[in-house]
């Protein structure tokens, strides 16, 4: 098959559909009979793909590009419509994994995070996920025990227990001046022009979401319901209903001693490999953490 122009990025076999899907850097996303070379369709992206992945049951390709976007596409034997397209990370789509028995799609980004997209729910849910401290280079599901398997550039191997009630990162609000202490941002020149007062720097808490100033925000915390696993900004009133049992961790954390490009996960052996830019492959037992 040469239909693509340019490098080919991602390359995915539906056994069950007899398809070949593919995608590459010249921005189109095609799909093959694999017996007979055959194309079927294409799709033409918006950016070119970085990730990829198919659902047999409802034949949707999640389809994940160097913007940041997620697209949804339908695919028929020689045709496919749009399903919707969903944005939340601010780098390249680098890792898709789909959870057929939850309906739940995971995707990692050169932006070190990780969301948790409801789409079975179809309540548009995106939960955050942040543990890693370099681009998401691989992502798996074992949805016998609903772990979710994550590595990275920074060499961890994350252990994420979804086999919990999580909650939704809040939207960031805003405002022209701190909403604890009402002391105006540095932009809001009328304010500090009645007041006599210099503007100060905007943050905001990672809980509550209220645009803060840092006076107000002097607190750190982690957050694991909030995929926060990392301390971060907290306006001071949240940091004080933050309870122990709020802080207990959700993820495990595993250092694999080399820069992670590709990882792939085997749950009948429990098996992980993973390959990394120090030109080594790694075989990994996961039983005693996948369990």
């Amino acid at each position: 098959l040469n239909v693509i122009k340019g490098r080919v990025t991602v390359v995915l076999f539906v056994l069950e559909m007899e398809w070949l899907l593919s995608t590459g850097q010249d921005k189109n996303f095609t799909w093959h009979c694999s017996e007979s070379g055959q194309q079927l369709g294409s799709y033409r992206t918006a950016a070119w793909v970085s990730g990829l992945q198919f659902d047999v049951e409802t034949r949707h390709a999640f389809v994940g590009d160097q913007s940041g976007q997620v697209t949804i596409l339908k695919l028929e034997q020689d045709s496919c419509s749009l399903v919707t397209t969903f944005k939340g990370h601010t780098g390249n789509v680098t890792a898709l994994c789909w959870d057929p028995v939850q309906r739940v799609l995971f995707s990692g980004s050169l932006d070190h995070s990780i969301i948790m997209w409801d789409i079975g729910g179809r309540k548009g849910t995106a939960i955050e996920l942040q543990g890693h401290n370099d681009k998401v280079q691989g992502l798996c599901y074992a949805s016998h025990t609903r772990q979710l398997i994550s590595c990275s550039s920074d060499g961890s191997i994350v252990i994420w227990n979804m086999d919990v009630t999580r909650q939704e990162t809040p939207e960031w609000l805003d405002s022209d001046s701190c909403q604890k202490c009402e002391q105006p941002f540095f932009w809001n020149f009328k304010q500090m022009w009645d007041s006599k007062k210099i503007g100060l720097r905007q943050h905001h808490c990672r809980k509550c979401g209220q645009a803060v100033c840092g006076k107000c925000s002097s607190r750190r915390s982690t957050i694991p319901l909030m995929g926060f696993e990392f301390e971060v900004r907290v306006c001071d009133s949240c940091h004080e209903s933050i309870t122990d049992e709020d802080r207990a961790p959700t993820a495990t954390f595993h250092d694999s001693k080399h820069n992670i490009v590709y990882m792939h996960y085997e749950p009948t052996t429990g098996n992980l490999l993973t390959s990394g830019s120090d030109k080594v492959i790694k075989l990994w037992d996961m039983t005693p953490v996948v369990s």
